[in-house]
């Protein structure tokens, strides 16, 4: 889940900041607008994508500590309910009704709440969320992949920028897609196909833009 996590974020780094870029220096004959404008999105982007996980994780962490409260109450006022609940969920799981009752008996007498939260709720210490760092990382992530195609910026030569951008930002994203594949299992070339096919749509719309709508400065 982290990797996962922290591959998007990557990946939403160079594919926006790199798309950005590219608009820009399709419209400039100058290299300063193209670096404020990527330094720009780099410091929105990282602070947008910290902003909405940790809005996103805070949610789930009170909709968690509600479900928790509520189920605090309900094991108080009606434990045999709960119990008997706590049983059919392992009986699903393929125990037998007696056994099922059994280890629904001695889990309750050892931790009940803990055990409703984890078999009932779904709730656990690893996947209970984490705000502040569920933020830092998304934010971190994105700054990463981010920072790849501002090196570009920064370096390569002004005009046809556009095109360096966007040659090095395929080789990234190639890269990146590569490595969570060969991390999570999956087949390389279709992360690789995929990666490349929604980076490129996307960069060739910011490159119109600029085109169209350019001024060059």
């Amino acid at each position: 889940m982290v990797t996962r996590a922290a591959v998007l974020g990557a990946n939403d780094g160079i594919i926006s900041i790199s798309s950005l870029a590219i608009g820009v220096a399709a419209a400039s004959v100058s290299r300063e607008p193209i670096v404020l404008a990527t330094l720009a999105g780099l410091v929105a982007g990282a602070l947008s994508m910290a902003a909405g996980e940790y809005v996103s994780v805070s949610s789930q962490t009170d909709t968690e500590k509600a479900d928790i409260e509520r189920e605090i109450l309900e094991l108080k006022e009606k434990p045999e309910e709960e119990l008997n609940l706590l049983a059919q969920i392992y009986e699903k799981r393929g125990l037998t009704a007696e056994t099922a009752r059994q280890v629904a008996i001695e889990l309750t007498e050892k931790d009940a709440l803990a055990t409703h939260s984890r078999d009932e709720l779904g709730i656990n210490e690893i996947s209970q969320a984490h705000p502040i760092q569920a933020a830092i990382a998304s934010g971190a992530s994105f700054t990463v992949g981010g920072v790849l195609p501002l090196l570009v910026v920064l370096f390569a030569p002004v005009k046809g920028m556009e095109y360096w951008l966007y040659g090095f930002t395929i080789i990234f994203l190639v890269v990146l897609g590569t490595t969570s594949a060969k991390t999570e299992g999956s087949s390389v070339q279709k992360a690789i196909v995929r990666i490349t096919i929604w980076g490129s749509i996307a960069m060739g719309l910011s490159a119109l833009v600029g085109y169209f709508f350019g001024v060059n400065v």
